[in-house]
């Protein structure tokens, strides 16, 4: 007789687990369905403007790739990459500026994952890639930008500015050039080129496509390349060694003397319209030094200008600080803007 109420315990607990256990089981679907529809809360959560979005659109027949982030009503930021990279360069910064910004970075023809046509049909320069670029702006609705220049994005956005100047809310300048001090030692194998189209001249720069020549540009006049990933210059040397991108690459250097006759108009620019101009120059880079960065303060005396102690990539190695500057200044100069 002892045990009777423990079994009756036991048995009254097993019924009342087996009917909690049938309860839920009819109200699961009921569950379901409600965890399928959609909550106030997320509906009016606010989007998450720092996603990348990786487009491709179609320009005059040719495919242009893009990275977007931002609200589609912010102001816009163009960023415009240099040699031998891609909008991949931007990857760190585009998140770093889309909670305020509508960011845009695309891939000229022959770079990154844009398309690469013919070389026999396509006229590969700067001329092409700011007509191009221009059109995809204008397809993407963007009537007003600032802009980011690095390297040979600084003739493609100079070029732009003189197609439209007026589009121009300020001017991000990092490591790119518009003035002769900007040549130094470096660009001498490049000059001969320009002056004389030859097989030798031509061949002598194939050196600048080598997987050393494209660590170099990373690297050099880093403190500390432990900062730098390794993937950057493997990603642009696996894109530079696809098949025809080395002669396309060594027409667009031959082409690029023709900036150099551009850069009295790109001067009368600054003077004339006088864009809010931030500076942020990798101090240490030989492939264009300091002189070219201190050239600007001629025509843009008001630019603020920040000399970082890093090579020609300093957003590889200085993205945060640079990041921070460009908020902070295009956060006073657009609103005033």
């Amino acid at each position: 007789m002892t045990n009777v109420p423990t079994n009756f315990q036991s048995r009254r607990a097993l019924l009342g687990a087996s009917a909690t256990a049938l309860s839920l089981a009819a109200l699961a679907p009921a569950f379901a369905q409600d965890a399928m529809k959609p909550k106030a809360k997320a509906a009016s959560a606010k989007p998450n403007t720092a996603v990348t979005h990786h487009r491709t659109v179609k320009i005059d027949g040719i495919d242009m790739f893009y990275r977007e982030a931002g609200a589609a009503n912010a102001p816009v930021v163009v960023l415009l990459h240099g040699f031998p990279t891609s909008s991949r360069m931007f990857r760190n910064l585009i998140p770093q500026l889309a909670d305020r910004y509508r960011v845009i970075a695309p891939d000229y023809p022959g770079f990154g994952q844009s398309a690469v046509p013919d070389r026999a049909s396509f006229p590969y320069g700067f001329a092409k890639f700011a007509e191009l670029v221009d059109r995809l702006l204008t397809q993407l609705g963007a009537r007003q930008y600032a802009l980011y220049v690095m390297d040979y994005g600084a003739p493609v956005g100079y070029r732009l500015a003189l197609r439209h100047p007026e589009r121009v809310t300020a001017l991000v300048v990092q490591n790119g050039n518009a003035y002769e001090e900007g040549l130094k030692e470096f660009w001498k194998p490049i000059k001969a080129y320009w002056a004389n189209d030859n097989a030798e001249n031509r061949n002598a720069l194939r050196a600048g496509m080598t997987p050393d020549a494209t660590k170099f540009q990373y690297v050099d006049g880093v403190r500390d390349p432990s900062r730098i990933d390794p993937d950057s210059w493997v990603h642009d040397q696996a894109l530079l060694d696809r098949p025809g991108i080395a002669e396309i690459q060594l027409d667009i250097f031959k082409d690029y003397g023709t900036n150099v006759a551009l850069y009295p108009k790109f001067q009368e620019f600054f003077r004339t319209r006088k864009p809010p101009a931030l500076i942020v120059w990798g101090v240490n880079d030989v492939i264009f030094p300091v002189d070219g960065a201190r050239a600007y303060l001629r025509d843009l005396p008001d630019a603020e200008m920040h000399l970082l102690d890093t090579g020609h990539f300093a957003l590889e190695d200085k993205g945060d600080e640079i990041a921070a500057l460009m908020r902070d200044f295009l956060g006073r100069k657009l609103k005033s803007s």
